[in-house]
């Protein structure tokens, strides 16, 4: 008989999961909490946009608080580290040991069945020029995109990149090279045998059904309790590779059938889902944070609906450029638009929106002493408002 789960404890079950049900350290981070963190995680995205910071330092002040930001720099690229980048979710850091389930990926792609369709078409039309510049790193050593840059940039997007840098991207994705460093947030390249250690890169490679399997493990416990979109999207899983590992998983014992109230598909428990009495959390997150950047699931789980409006035309935006959704306990019960203003040394909240459902006497200062905490970790002094936004007032009157 499939077990019954309320839509409360299900939300618990999943904020436990991400690390955010637990106290944050007292002490100074370390590498072994960042690594364990990054482990639990099972993939952190990378992403360039730096107005407030780039989203893949947010995860861990989200559940560690203000933890040293070299920590991920040396165990992502440093002379010993513990993660390693490809296409996880989108961009993402990952820990070593999984780069061999990775490698399904990376063999589609150079069959061109597992790249963007643009990538894939300019390598087959350009063989020669790909081989070319593989035999250059072989030789060279490691380059970057801008060591084939073709006169000066362009607008954004695959389509302006050079062919130097096409060749690069496919070659990535290929899994033939990887990032050995980044210089600003430039990747450096070089061959993955110099990169991924030794007892990484010799580990015999998995069948993709077992290595599909074993991401979809890793996405079940980090997910807590999830459906089967849910955890095909977290790996970004091709559909029929997902319905049957899910499959298989249920068959096996590996994941338990459930349901959810309120939910319309069925979902999966993880052995080790822990289902806390109560969630005391109170966290910024970045709108690429594992717990949120599945739009649907984050709606069906918190009842808001999330959207990040970058790429919105100013005017039409609701929230904001880069809005920072807040998890206060286990609901969401605001959203700020923060900019780091770096000159002036300044958190400013561009605005600062509360839910239906929120209590602002007890929302604002929760919000207003984790802003605080923030602006301090970004190495800025004070924390302004700008005054819009329904939560704005009583915000900048819980910030004194």
């Amino acid at each position: 008989m499939t077990r019954d789960l309320s839509a409360a404890q299900a939300r618990r079950i999943a904020i436990a999961a991400q690390g955010l049900a637990d106290p944050r350290p007292t002490g100074e981070v370390g590498r072994r909490q960042f690594k364990t963190l990054a482990e639990r995680l099972g993939v952190i995205q990378i992403d360039s946009v730096n107005v407030v910071s780039r989203t893949h330092y947010l995860p861990g002040f989200s559940r560690l608080g203000a933890y040293p930001r070299e920590l991920l720099e040396t165990e992502a690229w440093g002379r010993k580290p513990s993660l390693f980048e490809y296409w996880g979710h989108e961009a993402s850091l990952m820990p070593l040991a999984m780069q061999p389930l990775l490698r399904w990926r990376m063999e589609a792609a150079r069959a061109g069945t597992g790249t963007w369709a643009g990538i894939a078409r300019f390598a087959r039309e350009n063989r020669d020029y790909v081989d070319a510049v593989m035999t250059r790193i072989e030789r060279e050593g490691p380059v970057t995109g801008g060591d084939f840059a073709e006169g000066p940039r362009g607008a954004p997007g695959w389509w302006s990149w050079s062919k130097g840098k096409h060749a690069l991207e496919y070659l990535f994705w290929a899994g033939l090279i990887t990032t050995k460093t980044r210089r600003g947030f430039e990747r450096v390249y070089d061959l993955t045998e110099r990169v991924i250690p030794a007892a990484i890169y010799n580990t015999p490679t998995p069948s993709a059904q077992e290595a599909q399997r074993a991401l979809l493990m890793i996405a079940a416990r980090a997910l807590g309790v999830a459906t089967e979109a849910d955890l095909r999207d977290y790996f970004r899983m091709p559909v029929a590779a997902a319905r049957q590992g899910v499959a298989d998983l249920v068959e096996s014992g590996a994941l338990e059938p459930i349901a959810v109230k309120g939910w319309k598909q069925p979902a999966y428990l993880h052995p080790d889902a822990r289902l806390p009495r109560k969630v005391d959390a109170a966290a910024l997150l970045s709108p690429f944070d594992n717990l949120i950047w599945f739009r649907d699931r984050t709606e069906r789980m918190f009842g808001t609906r999330i959207r990040l409006e970058i790429y919105t035309p100013a005017h039409k935006r609701e929230h904001g450029y880069y809005v920072l959704p807040f998890l206060q306990g286990d609901a969401i019960t605001a959203r700020v638009d923060l900019k780091a203003d770096r000159q002036a040394g300044v958190l400013r909240v561009q605005s600062a929106h509360g839910e239906p459902w929120t209590d602002e006497g007890v929302t604002a200062p929760a919000l207003a002493a984790e802003l605080q905490v923030m602006a301090a970790w970004l190495g800025l002094g004070d924390v302004a408002v700008a005054g819009k936004g329904d939560l704005a007032a009583a915000l900048e009157t819980a910030l004194g």
